[in-house]
């Protein structure tokens, strides 16, 4: 039977994806080679039909598909991330594409599937939901990270992500299976109420929901699930590593909120010290890890880790607070906006500076690029300065909500474990920068020009970054909302 049409409406932004997806696959054959930009054109219309298809979902919240998904504010919200990510990594690979000689059509496709699946994973009220949307996702994401099939490193990145993934998968779906014995329900909803009665099951429940973190702490690259992180990151085509440091990070952590304030937001002593002992060690694994690194993208994939660690923070401030956990929330959603501009920007200058092959990916590579290409060298060190939280940027407000949600939570450990290890990432940090502008720029190189899609990336993530400083307030005023939604 047809579904009802206001489940199509909170449906639509994945209908979307998926219609452009496949109509991407259809008409692929059928294009000629010297007219192969139009996949570009149509992927972008697809990506921002989608953008807009979050628009109307937002206006009929409720239960769709017999409740195995929910619109709400907090999944219009991450929805809004995912989609947005997507649609600057689609502007940011048309001059990439090109330029590898790669497939067009297969990328975009791929692409709106991966971000379909995190788009489910995004409203998921159900863990066997929650698994179709990552299976979605990671499926399009293995064959996305192998994209350049003429490079080695691009073949050991998709083997690592693929066999780690998959026993990640493993271990979330006996985490759903422990968490269905001891329930006799997958529903996030009717697992707190059936919780709160399975007392002779409580040692079943806590192992089932170790197993459940297992598998989101692998996506959002949390210690000690990180090591997939830096050689996915280096080996995978750099647009694809601006899309897998964005959109599934936030997919995770919607999926990782959901179970911990709806399913088990009665056993936060449970989850806790669970929470709490991996942001402390994704921080301090990240940080330090990322000064030892040359590679531009490794050194960006230990700093993704690290920035894992400091979202843990606020979830781990957020279980503390009890009834008051709307601030930390509020932080994690803020700070995932803030995060994904930061990083999208970041790669899609690595993309455009790699040069053919990617074979310019070193930190010395960058010397003296600020007198070849100021602009560019302006925009990345913007986005290196908002990652490590300095004023006038978003990076810095992020950091601002997140220590101030703990410090509200008493987490004072974790306060000064987050100030150091902020401390340390200064250093790898700014050597980049000090490289732009104090290195003698090398004789024997000059970046290409900047095509239109990169610029338009490198304008709306840095006016993004700018914006959410001086005007925070819709943005966070909608995360507070969206937080007490998720409650």
């Amino acid at each position: 039977m047809f579904p009802p049409i206001q489940d199509i409406y909170r449906i639509a932004p994945e209908l979307v994806a998926c219609l452009f997806g496949m109509l991407i696959m259809v008409a692929d054959p059928f294009v000629p080679r010297e007219r192969k930009g139009a996949m570009g054109r149509l992927g972008l219309a697809g990506a921002l039909g989608a953008l807009v298809a979050v628009e109307l979902m937002s206006r009929h919240a409720g239960a769709a598909m017999n409740g195995l998904l929910v619109v709400d504010s907090f999944s219009v919200f991450l929805h809004m991330i995912i989609y947005g990510a997507a649609s600057l990594v689609v502007l940011a690979s048309y001059d990439y594409l090109e330029r590898e000689n790669l497939q067009q059509g297969e990328f975009y496709a791929l692409l709106f599937f991966a971000t379909c699946g995190m788009g489910i994973m995004a409203s998921a009220t159900e863990l066997m939901t929650v698994f179709v949307g990552l299976e979605i996702s990671s499926i399009a994401s293995y064959i996305l990270a192998c994209y350049r099939r003429a490079a080695l490193k691009s073949h050991e990145s998709a083997m690592k992500y693929f066999l780690l993934g998959s026993f990640a998968t493993a271990f979330f779906l006996y985490g759903v299976a422990m968490v269905y014995g001891a329930t006799g329900t997958t529903s996030l909803v009717a697992i707190r109420a059936a919780a709160a009665h399975a007392t002779d099951h409580h040692m079943l429940l806590t192992l089932g929901f170790g197993m459940l973190f297992v598998g989101m702490a692998f996506k959002i690259a949390a210690a000690p699930f990180q090591v997939w992180t830096p050689d996915v990151y280096e080996g995978a085509p750099t647009p694809v590593t601006a899309l897998l440091a964005s959109g599934p990070k936030a997919a995770a952590f919607a999926v990782l909120l959901r179970i911990v304030f709806t399913a088990f937001g009665d056993a936060s002593s449970t989850w806790f010290w669970i929470v709490w002992i991996s942001a402390a060690l994704t921080m301090v694994v990240g940080n330090f890890a990322a000064v030892a690194q040359s590679n531009v993208k490794r050194m960006l994939a230990y700093s993704s880790i690290a920035h894992a660690g400091y979202l843990l923070v606020a979830v781990a401030a957020a279980g503390a607070a009890g009834e008051e956990s709307a601030a930390g929330i509020a932080a994690v959603l803020f700070y995932l906006v803030a995060y994904a501009l930061m990083k999208v920007g970041a790669f899609t200058i690595v993309s455009h500076l790699g040069g053919s092959g990617e074979q310019r990916l070193e930190i010395d590579d960058y010397a003296g690029l600020s007198t070849r290409q100021p602009t560019t060298a302006a925009c990345l060190a913007l986005y290196l300065l908002s990652l490590l939280g300095l004023p006038l940027t978003a990076g810095f407000l992020g950091k601002v909500y997140i220590f101030q949600a703990a410090l509200d939570a008493k987490l004072i450990w974790l306060v000064v474990i987050m100030a150091v290890t902020t401390v340390v990432g200064a250093f790898y940090y700014l050597r980049v920068i000090w490289v732009m502008y104090f290195r003698e720029a090398q004789q024997d190189w000059t970046p290409a020009p900047v095509a239109p899609g990169v610029a338009a990336v490198m304008f709306l993530t840095a006016a993004g970054i700018l914006a959410l400083f001086f005007f925070p307030g819709p943005l966070m005023t909608f995360a507070a909302h969206s937080a007490l939604s998720l409650r």
